[in-house]
């Protein structure tokens, strides 16, 4: 039978580096599981690469067992829940402890939780806490609603007119009237604010800009990047547009439906922190079973500069947020060092890491040889390199980026033992 790899992405490998036969010295429960993976008719490539071990398939796809519905917020530079599924699923079991010192938007803690597993994870960023915590714990739709009902949207508000770019006047006085009440139920130093208020304000945080109707803005970029002021003002030029009427309300219960309609996720015992990936005191050493994690990629994503106007609506001064860009290899080994050394103290002996990157600069720096690099030293054996090929870009054709040409074409996942 034909493998479903590409003779592009092998092309890749064999330019790279010098092929030799694996080794089989490794650990092998983990290694013989994907071995023997053919769940999409082809069993696995294996190659070892200047040194490192690599298993190449397909191993997930967007498509395979669907992910639940609660995944469904935009959020930059994120991957699939079916990325975290596939090493829970192999590396742990129900009631084990799975963190995420890069939580995002959560993907790996809530999987952890739809999968049986007590959620662990922690972000420099207080957005992403935001974007988490109420999606462990949604609440009941009628709920929602009372809550929107509850709100004096006739009353009067002093609003940002430089954000009229966004929204038509009407729009934004309701939106900043609905920003003004969250900020007074759910703070954010409030470690339990009100359930419903934080679901609300999640739900808000990602209809605040896109392009379509089901977004409280006009016509910009998609909702998981928000353009400057001057930018978008150059997009309603272009496009002659002006910024129409939204129901706030009505948005914010059709994304709420949406969310839930695979039902509400079981109740989960999560540990959502806001904190540096290299020193999380609050988490006991060896608690640990599996770590599924993706950090920053250099210098390519603005994280701060993408997020602008959800701080805003979230009362966070984006400017205090101390996300780190590493510009060159050597700052962004470093890192990933300081970062893994936390995640040997946390995790048991015989735990996992599951550490995704992506291609950056055109595929002419393998951060996965950094991540490599970056773990000698550690209490960690090196199991292997995962690649799981696809054969389209993930990056949207609204950025220019042809199928097979450029953007990110697989994830590559470096795997750790804790020895």
């Amino acid at each position: 039978m034909e493998h479903p790899i590409s003779l592009k992405a092998l092309a890749y490998f064999d330019d790279l580096f010098p092929v030799e036969p694996l080794s089989s010295h490794r650990p092998q429960d983990f290694v013989d599981q994907i071995r023997e993976f053919d769940d999409f008719g082809s069993r696995t490539l294996e190659q070892f690469l200047d040194g490192i071990p690599y298993f190449i398939n397909e191993y997930w796809t967007s498509g395979q067992r669907k992910a639940h519905a609660i995944h469904e917020v935009s959020y930059r530079a994120c991957f699939k829940p079916q990325l975290p599924a596939f090493f829970i699923d192999r590396l742990t079991k129900p009631g084990d402890v799975v963190h995420d010192p890069f939580m995002g938007r959560g993907t790996t803690p809530i999987q952890a939780a739809l999968m049986g597993r007590r959620a662990s994870a922690t972000d420099i960023n207080p957005l992403s806490k935001l974007l988490t915590r109420p999606r462990l714990a949604p609440p009941p739709l009628h709920e929602v609603s009372r809550f929107l009902s509850s709100v004096d949207w006739s009353a009067s508000v002093d609003v940002d007119d430089e954000l009229l770019v966004f929204y038509h006047p009407e729009t934004l006085r309701h939106l900043t009237l609905l920003r003004n009440r969250l900020l007074e139920l759910a703070p954010l130093d409030d470690p339990q604010p009100d359930p419903i208020a934080d679901w609300v304000r999640m739900v808000a945080i990602n209809r605040l800009t896109g392009h379509s109707s089901g977004f409280f803005s006009v016509y910009t970029l998609p909702p998981n990047q928000a353009v400057s002021v001057s930018a978008q003002r150059k997009i309603n030029e272009k496009r002659n547009q002006i910024p129409p009427v939204r129901d706030i309300r009505s948005l914010i219960l059709k994304k709420s439906r949406s969310l839930l309609k695979d039902g509400v996720p079981p109740e989960a015992n999560a540990s959502l922190l806001c904190g540096s990936a290299d020193h999380s005191p609050e988490i006991e050493s060896g608690s640990v079973s599996l770590v599924v994690t993706s950090p920053p990629f250099l210098d390519i994503v603005q994280y701060a500069d993408d997020n602008w106007l959800r701080c805003w609506f979230s009362g966070i001064d984006v400017s205090s947020v101390s996300i780190a860009m590493h510009r060159s290899e050597a700052a962004w080994t470093s890192m990933v060092h300081d970062v893994l050394r936390e995640q040997a103290r946390l995790l048991r002996t015989g735990g996992h890491v599951a550490f995704e990157v992506g291609e950056v600069r055109g595929g002419k720096i393998q951060l996965e040889r950094l991540v490599w690099q970056a773990a000698e030293g550690l209490p960690f054996e090196r199991i292997a390199v995962l690649v799981n090929q696809q054969e389209f870009t993930k990056t949207a054709n609204c950025w220019g980026v042809k199928n097979n040409v450029g953007g990110t074409n697989s994830n590559r996942i470096v795997v750790l033992k804790k020895r």
